[in-house]
């Protein structure tokens, strides 16, 4: 049995990665709640766990959350979450964020929990003695290929971030030590928005690329 080489050639494959690149979108509301396809869902999830990981230690586990009622609970947990900081908003920023929807808990086809696990591969583990995060950002890889294989084949992902990690790890039972990384909101989609949501809202506007690249020292710093 020979295994295939993975090619150079850099053709419309090529394209395409830009494509899916820029059309990903932090999905809301453009959810439709179709039953999702599990050979899709296996194959975002299969993209998630090819992702690089320092010492291969591989720091991720992936809980897939379909449950009404879990999802019922989680909803509420996020919305009192959003109360809370709806109320450090004042003026124009507080006008701004009430319109804004911050999730697609209910309306998504089902969820993924991303978890991360400090501990795996340890105690020593290849390329993180100097940097502890490393196996954080690891797990922020297998995110980010989930979200882009996710985008590939059609669905949307969302990224809930209102929430406490003592409360979701209660709610589905992670042990202690683990961190759940991440609530994904997953399935297929109407369409994605031409323009992020939070840029369309006013809420804040994507920097220029000129403006966050620097040649070899950080601006107004010059070289000892």
């Amino acid at each position: 049995m020979t295994t295939a080489t993975p090619s150079l050639d850099p053709s419309a494959p090529v394209d395409s990665l830009y494509d899916v690149i820029h059309r990903r979108r932090d999905v809301r509301g453009e959810f439709t709640g179709a039953p999702a396809d599990p050979q899709i869902l296996q194959r975002i999830l299969g993209a998630a766990h090819a992702a690089p990981s320092v010492g291969m230690t591989q720091p991720w586990d992936f809980v897939v959350v379909r449950s009404p009622q879990t999802r019922q609970s989680f909803h509420e947990h996020v919305r009192t979450e959003r109360d809370t900081f709806a109320a450090t908003l004042t003026g124009e920023r507080a006008t701004t964020f009430s319109r804004i929807k911050i999730d697609g808990i209910l309306e998504s086809s089902l969820s993924v929990v991303v978890t991360h696990d400090q501990s795996r591969g340890g105690p020593a583990v290849l390329g993180r003695h100097a940097i502890a995060d490393a196996g954080l950002y690891s797990t922020c890889l297998a995110i980010q290929n989930l979200w882009l294989a996710a985008t590939a084949e059609g669905w949307g992902v969302g990224w809930v971030s209102f929430y406490r990690e003592e409360f979701l790890g209660e709610l589905l039972g992670i042990p202690s030590g683990i961190r759940p990384l991440a609530w994904l909101c997953l399935g297929p989609v109407s369409h994605l928005e031409q323009v992020p949501d939070l840029e369309r809202a006013g809420w804040r506007r994507r920097r220029p690329l000129d403006e966050a690249v620097h040649d070899e020292r950080w601006p107004g710093h010059d070289a000892p």
